[in-house]
């Protein structure tokens, strides 16, 4: 399903086209702002230069991951899931409380779950048995699927010593919230919404800001950009002084395995050892220890093991991780197969695998959020550390909050 779009027409500029917002990039952290100001009765344009969302916004898991963030990024994460909820119920798209269930194998990552759970408020982060790791995970047990007198485990999910369920996830469809949220936005009043136009300027005028685009110009009282990765492509000053690269990723999708079926995300220990939430507890040093020592060639490839299940049943699997400030488009057959080899073995099922793709997000060691007011009127927000869909509505939010 494509983006809603509009007929690809220059503006009628003699006219002074105007509004309150202009956001560029259709993205979901550009569509969560124009939601934000619609719900607050401003007007918007949305501009984006392709002719639907193609970017970091529909080439991820869907996984809002809220437990495993921590300080201000827990904060807006927070916030952004009741906001999730609630352009879900307006706009139509899919988004499920189903939560995640990170999978344990050793003592060393259950002991990260522990101390998570005794620092987060009651029932945020249950601690799960095996077998009520697999219950959460919706895991029959049948003869070919049980735990055998000498406690090994066979069948889906085999291997595990516990795990814990992480209450507060948000589940989303990828490949359709965008799109959907996007239509949804074009049919509301006060809003205009032009693909295929790329911004090339800004300059003051007496309205605001004029946004000189491909097509025409524009003008507003506030614009915000929000381009992601592409930031250096119109501000390189800015890219270089915050240090933003390109992560790209190594994604699969498989076909819906037979008899199994999953609600939550699923989270590893190579998960725990990427998100803050987990990185802060003492025992992560431990865990880090040993899958350098067991596991070393998941940590050279950036690995993040995890895995969600589409409504449709197909299953999304990932993630590597490298950096560059240009991204070769070439894809390493050997970090995909240990990626969903690695998966299979956690599901415990040969997998089927019907796309592969590169995904591309921000990234910096300066800051995990970039929100800087690059002249009067013209804000560039980019959230630069790989959780855009967890933070987007809570960081648009905050941003269009200061307008009214």
């Amino acid at each position: 399903m494509n983006n809603a779009s509009t007929s690809p027409t220059p503006f009628n500029s003699s006219a002074g086209q105007s509004t309150d917002i202009v956001i560029v990039g259709a993205g979901i952290v550009g569509l969560a702002h124009a939601a934000h100001a619609v719900a607050n009765g401003l007007t918007v344009t949305i501009i984006d230069r392709d002719h639907h969302a193609a970017g970091a916004s529909v080439r991820n898991f869907g996984h809002c991951c809220i437990t495993a963030q921590s300080g201000e990024l827990y904060e807006l994460a927070l916030t952004s899931r009741k906001y999730w909820l609630e352009f879900a119920q307006q706009a139509g798209f899919w988004a499920s409380e189903a939560g995640a269930v990170v999978l344990a194998r050793t003592e060393a990552e259950m002991n990260v779950l522990h101390e998570l759970s005794a620092v987060r408020e009651p029932g945020q982060v249950e601690l799960l048995s095996p077998a009520g790791t697999r219950d959460r995970l919706g895991a029959a047990v049948s003869d070919a699927d049980k735990t055998h007198d000498d406690g090994t485990h066979h069948g889906a999910w085999p291997g595990l010593v516990g795990g814990a369920f992480l209450r507060d996830d948000l589940r989303v469809d990828p490949r359709t919230t965008v799109a959907k949220l996007a239509e949804w936005l074009s049919r509301q009043p006060g809003v205009e919404l032009h693909w295929n136009t790329a911004a090339l300027g800004f300059a003051q005028d007496s309205q605001g800001v004029t946004v000189q685009t491909s097509r025409g110009e524009l003008h507003a009282g506030q614009v915000f950009v929000c381009v992601g990765h592409d930031v250096d492509y119109l501000f390189p000053d800015l890219a270089a002084e915050h240090r933003i690269q390109r992560c790209a990723l190594q994604m699969s999708l498989a076909a819906k395995p037979s008899g199994v079926e999953f609600a939550p995300a699923v989270l590893t220990a190579t998960s725990m050892l990427r998100y803050p939430a987990f990185t802060d507890m003492p025992a992560a040093a431990a865990l880090r220890s040993e899958v350098l020592e067991n596991q070393p060639e998941l940590l050279e490839i950036g690995a993040n093991v995890m895995f969600t299940q589409r409504p449709d049943g197909t299953v999304i699997l990932g993630d590597s991780h490298h950096y560059h400030r240009t991204a070769d488009p070439f894809l390493d057959e050997s970090v995909t197969t240990a990626l969903n080899t690695e998966i299979s073995g956690r599901i415990g099922t040969q997998l089927e695998i019907i796309q592969r793709w590169q995904g591309v997000y921000a990234s910096s060691d300066v800051a995990p959020i970039l929100v800087r007011e690059i002249q009067p009127g013209v804000t560039v927000v980019s959230v630069t550390s790989g959780v855009g869909m967890t933070l987007s509505f809570g960081l648009a939010h905050r941003n269009v909050s200061h307008l009214y």
